[in-house]
């Protein structure tokens, strides 16, 4: 028999749902953003977040503070509980991902490993 496994999801912080709200507006469609990974960097894994016009079949949709957060399957497992933060910090400004599923990151701080 197979496990059933159930996600929790991911959150979005006030001030990453009112920058997401901005760049998909100003961007003029959109259903909301893609988070997911891909294997790169020193540590293996990095974050990938892009606008989403269509939804693929393998989609999870999360809707947290008025913003659709889209994660295929294959990501979902390693994003699950994650809180996508939109913080700046003197001149640098960005999105920031707090993972509960990261074991580590790398000096750069560009990916991190499970």
């Amino acid at each position: 028999m197979s496990e059933v496994q159930e996600y929790s999801g991911v959150t979005v912080t006030d001030a990453a749902a009112l920058r997401a709200k901005t760049f998909l507006q100003n961007r003029g469609s959109g259903i909301g953003l893609r988070l997911g990974v891909k294997t790169t960097g020193c540590s293996g894994l990095a974050y990938v977040l892009e606008f989403v016009d269509e939804l693929n079949a393998d989609d999870e949709v999360f809707e947290s503070n008025g913003v659709k957060i889209i994660i295929d399957g294959k990501s979902l497992v390693y994003l699950d509980g994650t809180e996508l933060d939109f913080a700046k910090e003197g001149l640098n400004e960005g999105f920031q991902f707090n993972n509960p599923n990261a074991n580590g990151e790398c000096g750069c701080g560009e990916s991190f490993n499970v």
